[in-house]
């Protein structure tokens, strides 16, 4: 189910970042326009994916503190 989620929500922002491309307005800026919301679309997702797998597969696992020490 991870992958998946993953892949879905990468599926989405692809879309957001094609729309984004087709739907700014023409001007003399448009390529800049295009530029910064597509960079921005992927850093978001960058950022959301790792935060997403580092919880997935933590690489220290948590230990319980309220259990008697073994001998």
């Amino acid at each position: 189910m991870s992958g998946f989620l993953v892949l879905l929500v990468g599926a989405v922002f692809a879309g957001l970042c094609a729309a984004s491309y087709f739907l700014v307005p023409k001007s003399w800026d448009q390529t800049l326009w295009r530029t910064c919301l597509i960079m921005t679309l992927v850093c978001m997702y960058l950022m959301w994916a790792v935060t997403y797998m580092a919880q997935l597969h933590p690489l220290i696992q948590p230990r319980r503190s309220d259990l008697r020490a073994e001998h």
